[in-house]
């Protein structure tokens, strides 16, 4: 049977490789609009870290198989939108950019 087109943003059954603070950043990544206030507020909040490190442990996470699994939109976007910053520094840094 066809999965329905919707099917896809659904979280995937909790996976034994990523831990639940991981699983939560996914999460978080996937919905943090919906918290108000800003976006380094609700980090510091919810994981009790610095934004630094946040992204730290999130860009270590999307490399991560299990985290493809567990969401593979947003792991897929959030490595695209890594490429494309990666991109532009090297860009910059070579004077490539108008």
């Amino acid at each position: 049977m066809p999965e329905s087109r919707g099917a896809h943003r659904r979280p995937a059954a909790p996976s034994r490789d990523l831990d639940r603070r991981e699983r939560e950043i996914l999460a978080f990544e996937g919905q943090w609009w919906k918290y108000a206030g800003a976006k380094e507020q609700a980090i510091r909040e919810l994981f009790d870290m610095s934004a630094t490190r946040y992204y730290q442990v999130l860009n270590a996470l999307v490399d991560k198989p299990e985290a493809l699994a567990v969401d593979p939109l947003l792991v897929k976007r959030l490595r695209r939108l890594r490429s494309s910053r990666q991109r532009t520094r090297a860009a910059r840094r070579l004077g490539l950019e108008p």
